[in-house]
């Protein structure tokens, strides 16, 4: 069952943090290379959003070879997509993979984009649900949209409700897309 909560830290920044996680009957090893796979990124998207890779700066990970391109510590993914849906306008987003360790974790930082700052690390954990082998996937967030007050405000009407639908669709498409790989 998908959770999500919301913590707000008093802090003069005005930064929200919020957690996302679910369980995939998938093994650790393949949610993992799925999700190290920039590729991948506009599978798991809204479409709505239109999101698109741009442009791809990889630096493989250190310490294994794999058969598929992966963004390790200091990649780059250049992606384009409408901030609102309903308008033909289109962002840039540029994400920059600041840590990276095989089958737990890594990490990306917004280099630039719609927010003052914003830091996404994402988590995996083998965890056996009702005897069936999966693995829970943590995405933590801490973003700022900047601007004071009026920034804090577009984070709780705009923001953290887009993030919200963003990753209810991600946690539908994820187990479309790797609940049934793992039963082939």
């Amino acid at each position: 069952m998908p959770r999500n909560r919301l913590l707000r830290r008093p802090n003069k920044r005005m930064a929200s943090h919020i957690v996302f996680e679910q369980w995939v009957p998938a093994p650790v090893e393949r949610v993992f290379l799925f999700f190290a796979d920039p590729q991948n990124l506009p599978r798991i998207m809204p479409p709505a959003t239109g999101t698109r890779l741009a442009e791809l700066k990889l630096i493989p990970p250190a310490g294994r070879v794999a058969d598929q391109p992966l963004a390790g510590v200091g990649s780059e993914i250049f992606t384009s997509f409408r901030l609102f849906p309903f308008l033909p306008f289109r962002a840039t987003w540029i994400a920059l993979i600041t840590e990276f360790e095989w089958n737990h974790h890594f990490a990306d930082i917004q280099k630039r984009g719609p927010f003052k700052t914003f830091h996404h690390r994402h988590e995996f954990r083998a965890e056996t649900r009702e005897g069936v082998s999966g693995t829970t996937v943590r995405d933590a967030i801490t973003c700022d949209a900047g601007f004071g007050a009026l920034g804090a405000l577009a984070e709780k009407i705009f923001v953290l409700p887009q993030l919200r639908s963003t990753f209810a669709y991600r946690q539908n498409a994820l187990v479309n897309l790797l609940g049934a790989e793992s039963t082939r």
